[in-house]
């Protein structure tokens, strides 16, 4: 070999060794940033378990979903009814959590379909018209905008209409999905994101979008809460629920939780929480003093707000109390965290009569799903000896997040509200804002849980709201393993 030849592999080995090098630092960049982000303290003000209250009255609401006699879906809507009444009465101040307002992924064109974000925000911006010194603040996540990348149209109507629009600033959570968003937040969440530059497919519209909103969709996070806070001639009141003012999912079964009093203002911190980190230079008003409602509940029903990991902290303390001759009704659209899969045999194991109603997860928007992890799970608990039945779907989702406990002595307790049952809303990483009402087994409230989830297990009447578990049972071992490994990894989207 010539003395030339000798140098130019000279020359290129130091190259390789740079290039070696280069990519081990920035795997090792990636990892640390990844570490960080996963672990790091959280906003202050969120995983908040706040007092638990006595005052005011709670009220338990359920949009029906089922599939009648000749096989058509029909459905009742009764939340959103509720949001535009709380919304027109409000007087001083409305504070709105909505993780979808939005008509993607397809238009309400049906029967039992409505254009949820329309009404809605045609409602707040009449509130504000009729009322230009009211304060109206909506908190919203940035998928709404595919984070950046394309235009709301709900969104910039409310704006001109002078209602305060926070997008809740993500990265300042922690990451659900270290794989990715360690590499994320070093190279591309820089890139450009304004919608006049969209040149790839829409996956949940027709406008396009820039490649930033792609793979931000991979972080896997969000401002999950459905919540509503709003003073009205009789006091404070506030909504807790697991709908969305989203047109393609007005024909989903939810569930909500209205509530007076003191709770009420409680609520309206945690959602105060949002905006310190989201949007530090809004002006957040000082709420007003509460007025006497008039009506002071003697029931006994107490009501509780959590966000975040204390509502895991609730739930696992409500199975772990449950005993011999107790029941445990479950209605939940992702079921999938372990320690909830654990203790839900463990009771069962003590006794506790359990019954669990899940969304089959074959179908989201027109798109067709394997099942995980709602199937697999349900394997898992059959085989435990839980009960398991399916919700009847025609395209819509069975998208309650319930829990319901009766003890054999007569008392009751439930939470609802925006939480799946997963690690990505449960362990500090999505918000989430669900409550604990506990009272008597007699009360109104909990006569009207029990006969929710009753009424869909049992099918009672012409309506059929579910279907045994042989309709979707053996998922098989690959779906299982597929679920755990996602799970534990943060690369799933439930």
């Amino acid at each position: 070999m010539t003395r030339q030849g000798l140098l130019g592999i000279r020359r290129r080995r130091p190259f390789g060794r740079h290039a070696l090098t280069a990519c081990g630092l920035l795997v090792l960049a990636c990892v640390a940033v990844a570490a960080y982000h996963s672990f790091k303290p959280l906003p202050e003000g969120l995983s908040a378990a706040m007092p638990v209250r006595e005052q005011g009255e709670v009220r338990f609401l359920a949009d029906d979903t089922w599939v009648d006699a000749s096989g058509q879906r029909r459905t009742e809507h009764h939340i959103f009814d509720r949001v535009l009444a709380l919304i027109g009465g409000a007087e001083r101040l409305i504070v709105l959590d909505m993780f979808l307002l939005n008509d993607f992924a397809g238009e309400a064109d049906g029967d039992d379909m409505r254009s949820l974000s329309d009404e809605v925000t045609a409602a707040l911006v009449d509130r504000k018209r009729a009322r230009p010194e009211m304060s109206i603040i909506l908190i919203t996540d940035p998928i709404n905008t595919l984070y950046g990348g394309v235009v709301n149209d709900n969104l910039e109507r409310l704006e001109r209409a002078g209602v305060d629009v926070v997008i809740t600033r993500l990265g300042a959570l922690r990451d659900p999905n270290p794989a990715w968003s360690g590499l994320w937040r070093i190279c591309c969440q820089w890139l450009g994101d304004a919608p006049e530059s969209g040149w790839l497919p829409n996956p949940v519209g027709d406008q396009a979008v820039p490649l930033r909103s792609l793979l931000a969709m991979l972080n896997f996070k969000a401002n999950h809460r459905k919540t509503l806070v709003a003073d009205t001639p009789g006091g404070w009141v506030g909504l807790v629920t697991s709908g969305n003012p989203h047109d393609a999912s007005s024909a989903h079964g939810n569930v909500a939780v209205e509530f007076t009093g003191p709770a009420a203002l409680d609520l309206l911190e945690t959602e105060r929480a949002v905006v310190r980190f989201s949007r530090p230079g809004l002006v957040w008003p000082e709420p007003p003093e509460p007025r006497p409602s008039g009506a002071e509940r003697h029931d006994g029903t107490r009501i509780q707000v959590l966000t975040e990991a204390a509502i895991l902290e609730q739930v696992l303390a409500l199975l772990g109390r449950a005993d011999s001759g107790d029941s445990i009704d479950l209605a939940m659209f992702y079921l999938s965290h372990r320690g909830v899969v654990g203790a839900l045999k463990a009771a069962h194991r003590r006794g506790v009569q359990v019954r669990v109603l899940l969304d089959p997860n074959q179908g989201a928007f027109g798109r067709r799903k394997n099942g995980v992890p709602n199937q697999p799970v349900a394997d898992e608990l059959v085989a435990a000896g839980i009960p398991v039945r399916w919700c009847t779907t025609r395209g819509e989702q069975c998208h309650s997040k319930f829990m319901l406990y009766r003890s054999a002595v007569g008392s009751a307790a439930f939470i609802a509200g925006s939480a799946n049952y997963t690690r990505r809303n449960l362990d500090d990483l999505n918000l989430e804002t669900s409550v604990l009402v506990e009272g008597s087994r007699q009360t109104p409230v909990m006569r009207d849980a029990a006969v929710f989830f009753d009424r869909r297990w049992s099918n009672r009447g012409d309506r059929r709201y579910s279907l045994p578990y042989t309709e979707h049972g053996d998922a098989g071992r690959l779906r299982y393993w597929q679920y755990r490994i996602t799970e534990a990894t943060g690369l799933s989207t439930f």
